[in-house]
């Protein structure tokens, strides 16, 4: 049994010794060895023989980019306002030997190294101006943390202010000022736009008022224009019907039976009166129609001899206005037209051009009664009492 045990002791020996004596180090990691309790070398990432029993790996650096996050820390800013800030440092560990030996916790001095430094900087910045500067703040705290910890093997790649927090009545004051500004604007904005409508407004107010200006003075021209043919036409009417009337009375030879007969037409239309009841005709109507019309002879100025010493022209039947060249060529060939038509009629029956035509010759005698008047019963001898008067 003595030599099974000499044996098993010596097995556990060699794997006590292999033991201290192989290292395996990771990767990105870096290996403090000491001898005595002096430094004595660095080992790197891989597998690594030391002095069993003399040589110690006290430390295990990592070597990788690190993230570390500070709580929010009180600031006090150049107008007396204290701000809450909390940062987020980016280091990596350069130099395993000096981030050992220089420093006992490099974490915790980056912590109190960045609090003093950003305290010193915001200090000098008010509030609008903290809030505002950000990448300034982070590239003065970078520049200091780095040249201060660069004797301790460290390297800060990165600096970022996560939060700024101001105190809960200043997040007040600035909302209702950002309320304020935007109101301001919104204002600005409305009455901008009201103001640009208006002058729209008044431009197409303005437009509309020249049309409808020229709309109405081209109305009024028309409407003149339209007046003026209008009362010229008619003054030519009245004129031809005056014409017409005095040609029609001239050669019609009007005598006193004439008026006498017109006096008895409108002798009914006297009596269509609601108060004219009862008409007596006298007996002597004959002789008072005849002395009527001798008074209306003379008044009007109508001599007994009718006959016209000259006759009137009737000028044109149609109303004569400005005729242009077309028109009077117009005329022209509706006049050789008609020339042409009656030509052809004459060819065609010449027996009708030699009908009798109704004499116009003023001397020739006149037709004592044209009117027919001696074929109405006479009613001048006295009526009998019981015999109404005959109309």
């Amino acid at each position: 049994m003595t030599p099974l045990i000499i044996l098993a002791l010596v097995a556990l020996f060699a794997i006590v010794m292999l033991a201290k004596t192989v290292k395996i180090v990771p990767q990105a990691r870096a290996g403090i060895v000491e001898r005595f309790g002096k430094y004595q070398q660095t080992l790197d990432a891989g597998l690594k023989l030391i002095v069993p029993f003399i040589d110690k790996v006290r430390y295990l650096i990592d070597l990788r980019e690190q993230v570390v996050s500070f709580p929010p820390q009180p600031v006090i800013t150049e107008d007396n306002l204290v701000v809450s800030i909390d940062t987020v440092i980016y280091f990596q560990v350069t130099d395993p030997v000096a981030a050992t030996y220089e420093i006992a916790n490099y974490i915790q001095a980056v912590e109190q190294l960045t609090m003093t430094t950003l305290r010193n900087i915001v200090g000098g910045m008010d509030l609008e101006e903290t809030l505002t500067s950000r990448d300034a703040i982070n590239s003065r705290l970078r520049g200091v943390l780095d040249e201060a910890t660069g004797k301790w093997g460290i390297r800060v790649n990165r600096v970022e202010l996560k939060g700024i927090d101001p105190p809960p009545s200043i997040k007040d004051s600035m909302e209702k000022q950002m309320r304020a500004d935007r109101e301001k604007r919104a204002v600005i904005l409305t009455a901008e736009g009201q103001r640009q409508a208006a002058i729209l407004t008044a431009e197409g107010s303005k437009q509309s008022a020249i049309l409808n200006a020229e709309g109405d003075r081209e109305s009024l021209i028309l409407r003149a224009q339209a007046d003026r043919e209008s009362q010229i036409l008619r003054a030519q009417g009245e004129g031809q019907a005056i014409q017409t009337v005095f040609q029609s009375i001239h050669d019609g030879q009007p005598d006193q039976a004439l008026l006498a007969y017109q006096y008895l037409q409108m002798m009914p239309k006297i009596a269509e009166g609601d108060a004219n009841k009862v008409w007596v005709i006298p007996s002597e109507i004959t002789k008072a129609l005849e002395g009527l019309g001798s008074s209306l002879h003379e008044i009007a100025g109508i001599p007994k001899d009718a006959t016209p010493r000259k006759r009137v022209d009737m000028g044109p039947s149609e109303p004569q206005l400005s005729t242009t060249s077309s028109d009077r060529e117009l005329s022209g060939a509706n006049k050789a037209v008609e020339e042409a038509i009656a030509a052809a009629e004459s060819a065609a029956a010449p027996g009708r051009s030699n009908a009798p035509t109704p004499s116009t010759d003023p001397s020739a005698p006149a037709d004592p009664d044209p009117l027919g008047l001696d074929d109405l019963p006479s009613s001048s001898g006295p009526a009998s009492p019981g015999e109404p008067p005959s109309a």
